[in-house]
């Protein structure tokens, strides 16, 4: 009954966004605790009903003792069939062995982003205003900027291409 109890105050859905799990994934979990709470709605429904046969209250109604002894010795007789389940829990071993790998990819991937999330916040927060930046700072980080200024001096070009279509031309003459 705890575990029930425990089952019923999980949030599952908060827990699906919150690890941030694939739709493959949450959709797999989702279709197994729904198996899961049938199975058990109906192992309570057959535990609930009574596993006895009263053989003299059949004896007492029914005029043909001869069925009513059959039945008796059927019943006595009978042995439940056992079933080999080793291949429903081999399967239930590789849908976990599946979902664990994905967790442990999903781990994973979600750690390199995490971490190039933390790099690209402490450069943006030791970075210096871009008011303050030189051109030799802007060049060293980005050197095909000193590239294409060089061609362009190099074949004479003083003005850059788009820029009086972009912000007109500012010249007063």
């Amino acid at each position: 009954m705890a575990s029930k109890a425990a089952t019923a105050a999980v949030d599952f859905t908060r827990i699906y966004s919150s690890l941030g799990l694939g739709k493959e994934t949450v959709a797999a979990l989702q279709a197994f605790r729904k198996r899961h709470g049938d199975a058990q709605r109906i192992s309570g429904q057959l535990n609930a009903q009574p596993t006895t046969v009263d053989i003299e209250h059949y004896r007492s109604v029914l005029k043909n003792k001869a069925v009513v002894d059959e039945a008796e010795k059927i019943l006595k007789d009978f042995k439940p069939v056992s079933y080999d389940v080793s291949a429903h829990v081999k399967a239930i071993e590789t849908f976990e062995a599946k979902a664990v790998t994905k967790a442990k990819e999903t781990e994973a991937q979600i750690d390199v982003e995490l971490k190039d999330l933390q790099a690209t916040l402490a450069n943006i927060e030791e970075a210096r205003p871009f008011e303050d930046l030189t051109v030799e700072e802007v060049g060293k980080a980005h050197p095909r900027i000193l590239e294409a200024v060089e061609t362009m001096v190099k074949k004479g070009k003083w003005t850059v291409p788009g820029y009086k279509e972009k912000f007109g031309d500012l010249s007063l003459m």
